[in-house]
């Protein structure tokens, strides 16, 4: 099957996947070249870096198509140091010749590529005359980059940080409070004995004697009881407040440089990407 007969819309290759004959990843297609005879495709750019300005030059002899993707009968590392070109640069015969050479391919004598014989040094045929030039049209996307930045999301999670303890101790302390208290005190008093009674009193003589009273006083008495006097609980209240909370976030800067003069330019641009 040619490789016209695979691919015919050529514009429908740009940007595909291409994978090699292991099935990982190469890249994605750039431009095809197709040669100036017949216009049939026969190469096809491959960029496997983001800022590379040069790619990787693949035949697609051999080439086959699963769903969108380009899978191709050659190693990745043989695709990767194959010569490369710059975006939109025309491909001339000496150059593909090496591509001949470098795939193990050798040359029809109309500028088209024969079939894939395995060895370097039998693929040393010349390519046609004119060479192959791109495919009109290019990938829309081939001179852009994205450019990634990390966002910050903040949530809240309820944990558990600590705990509020509820304790009675006992304490002394001194109270002091005024009780009344009765008690007997002793005085003395005289009283005269009137001339009339005094025949009455028998025995009176000089001498001495004694008598005594009893003395009565109020004591205190303490006694204690305990009494319940109120209800002590915990309970918790839900308080928001405003904080500040601060975290590293990582953005791509794009840098960009141009060959313009012998100084060269150089910028940087780290916005949003409007």
């Amino acid at each position: 099957m040619l490789a016209e007969d695979m691919f015919d819309n050529l514009g429908s290759l740009n940007g595909k996947s291409m994978y090699d004959q292991d099935g990982e990843k190469i890249g994605t297609v750039g431009q095809v070249y197709t040669s100036e005879h017949g216009g049939q495709p026969e190469w096809v750019t491959v960029k496997s870096g983001l800022l590379g300005m040069k790619e990787s030059l693949v035949p697609l002899t051999g080439a086959r198509r699963v769903g969108d993707d380009i899978h191709v009968p050659y190693a990745k590392e043989t695709v990767k140091e194959a010569p490369r070109l710059a975006m939109g640069e025309h491909l001339d015969p000496d150059q593909e010749r090496q591509l001949y050479q470098h795939y193990g391919l050798t040359a029809t004598g109309t500028g088209g590529i024969g079939t894939a014989i395995g060895t370097a040094e039998s693929g040393r045929a010349a390519a046609g005359a004119h060479g192959s030039k791109p495919a009109k049209g290019k990938n829309p996307h081939s001179d852009e980059l994205i450019r990634s930045e990390e966002q910050l999301h903040i949530t809240t999670e309820e944990r558990e940080v600590g705990h509020a303890r509820l304790r009675k101790v006992v304490v002394t302390e001194n109270v002091t409070t005024s009780v009344p208290l009765s008690h007997e005190e002793v005085r003395v008093v005289h009283e005269a004995i009137l001339p009339e009674e005094r025949a009455g009193i028998r025995g009176a003589r000089i001498g001495e004697a004694q008598t005594e009273v009893t003395l009565h006083a109020d004591q205190p008495i303490i006694s204690k009881e305990s009494v319940p006097v109120e209800r002590v609980r915990l309970e918790t209240e839900r308080v928001t407040e405003q904080r500040e909370v601060s975290a590293e976030v990582r953005k791509e800067q794009v840098e960009y440089d141009t060959d313009l003069d012998d100084k060269g330019s150089r910028g940087r641009h780290g916005g949003a990407g409007r």
